[in-house]
C-alpha cells in the first residue's frame, strides 16, 4: 500500500506486526496501533501493509452515486429487517389523529410557525420507541456486561421510556405505548 491508500481508523495488516489500526498519517510515514504498540512506519514498511478489511472495486459500473447509495441502503435495511412499512404504522396511530397536523409556535412572533404531519411525527415517535426497545435486547444480550452495568443501562432506557410516556395519547392501541 501507499501512505495515500490509507486513512486514520483503517485496519490494516503488516507481516512481522500483525492486525493494526492506522491512527496518524504524515506525508512521509503512518502511525499504526499493533498489539505489540504503536509503530511509526516509514514509505518502505508502509508498502509491506495490506487491507484488512475488505475491499470492493466497482469498475464498469455506470450510474449515479446517489442510486447505488441508495440501493445498497434499501438491501442493507431490508436484510437487517430495519425498514419498516408505512402500513405497519399508520394502524397504531389513533383514528382521531389520523391526518392531523402538528403545530409549533416560537415564543418570537417574527419566526415563522412549524407544521408537520402528525403520521410523519408519530412515526418518528415508534422509531424512537422500536430503536430502544432494539437497545434493550442488545445490553440484555451483551456478552461483556456485568449485571451492575446492565441495570445502570436499563435505568436509562426506563427514563426514556417514561420521558416518552406524553405521547401515549397517540396510540390506538394500549400494548403499543410506553
Amino acid at each position: 500500500m501507499k501512505i495515500v491508500d490509507l486513512r486514520p481508523g483503517l485496519q490494516v495488516l503488516h507481516p512481522q506486526y500483525g492486525l493494526g489500526d492506522v491512527k496518524v498519517l504524515t506525508e512521509k510515514s503512518a502511525e499504526v496501533l499493533f498489539n505489540e504498540g504503536r509503530k511509526t512506519l516509514t514509505e518502505d514498511l508502509v508498502e509491506e501493509l495490506r487491507p484488512a478489511e475488505p475491499r470492493a472495486r466497482l469498475e464498469g459500473l455506470e450510474k449515479p452515486l446517489r442510486d447505488l447509495i441508495a440501493e445498497v441502503v434499501d438491501v442493507t435495511a431490508e436484510k437487517l429487517h430495519l425498514k419498516v412499512d408505512t402500513g405497519e404504522v399508520s394502524p397504531q396511530l389513533a383514528p382521531r389523529w389520523v391526518g392531523g397536523k402538528l403545530m409549533i409556535y416560537p415564543n418570537n412572533p417574527e419566526l415563522a410557525n412549524k407544521e408537520l404531519e402528525l403520521d410523519v411525527f408519530f412515526h418518528k415517535i415508534v422509531m424512537v420507541r422500536d430503536n430502544l426497545r432494539v437497545l434493550e435486547q442488545k445490553i440484555n444480550a451483551h456478552p461483556k456486561l456485568n449485571d451492575a452495568e446492565r441495570v445502570e443501562l436499563q435505568y436509562y432506557i426506563t427514563k426514556s421510556y417514561g420521558s416518552l410516556t406524553t405521547f401515549n395519547l397517540l396510540f390506538k392501541e394500549k400494548e403499543q405505548t410506553f
